[in-house]
Formats: C-alpha cells, sequence, structure tokens
C-alpha cells in the first residue's frame, strides 16, 4: 500500500512517468480535451472532485518545476485562487507563466496527461511543469 495522499491509480501512473518539462494539465469540469491528450477524468458531480484536492494531491507526489495560469484566472478571482497565490508563494508551484486562456487551451494537446475534476467555477485550470528532484 502507498504512503503517499495520492492513490488513484492512472495519476500516480502519471506521475511516474513524467520527464523533466512534461506539462500535466489540471483542468475544471468544462475544459476541452484535445484529441489524443491522454484524460484521467475525475470528474464525479459538479465540485467532486474539486480542483485544490487533485492539485494537493499531485503536489504530494510530483516535482514541480514552474506553471501556467490562464491571464483570465487573476481577473476572475476563482476561489482557488487564493490557494494558487498561497503555494506560489511557498514555492511549491516553481515560477509562474501568464498566458492567456486561449494559449493554455492550446498547450493541453502537448501535455503528458490532463486531469479532469468536478470543479465548476471558471478558469479554475493550471498546468503544471515537472521538474526534477536532483
Amino acid at each position: 500500500m502507498k504512503k503517499t495522499a495520492l492513490l488513484n491509480i492512472a495519476l500516480s501512473h502519471a506521475v511516474a512517468s513524467l520527464g523533466h518539462g512534461d506539462r500535466v494539465v489540471i483542468g475544471d469540469a468544462g475544459m476541452p480535451v484535445p484529441p489524443g491528450t491522454p484524460l484521467v477524468d475525475l470528474a464525479v458531480t459538479p465540485g467532486i472532485p474539486d480542483f485544490l484536492s487533485v492539485l494537493q494531491a499531485l503536489l504530494s507526489e510530483m516535482q514541480v518545476e514552474s506553471h501556467l495560469l490562464a491571464e483570465e484566472t487573476l481577473a476572475a478571482q476563482p476561489p482557488a485562487l487564493a490557494d494558487l497565490e498561497r503555494l506560489t508563494a511557498a514555492g511549491a508551484l516553481g515560477a509562474r507563466r501568464l498566458v492567456s486562456h486561449a494559449e493554455l487551451k492550446a498547450l493541453c494537446s502537448g501535455a503528458r496527461v490532463q486531469i479532469r475534476t468536478g470543479e465548476c467555477q471558471p478558469y479554475t485550470n493550471l498546468i503544471l511543469v515537472a521538474g526534477v528532484t536532483f
């Protein structure tokens, strides 16, 4: 049995398969998934699981070098933004790169995996860029 918080087999496998610079998308329930992008669909009902719970579980196993966030997220101020700011300030998400929401969606096509949450707050999407532990 695993010791870490991340119990989902598909997510654990995805994290274990990451290389330096690979991208992981955590998306809200409405974020489109480009054809060919592997999807781990966790959405059960609106709000379950929420964005932050999925992010925290991933961070328990994933080394993050940086993250990409849509400029629109800062303008819309979804509830998860305060936690994203706290995690960024603590260094858990590495450096931030702001892009347009359209660019964020386009960058999903090159992701190693996209995770669909039950989050239903607009612009609650994030791309994590994998780092290395050495």
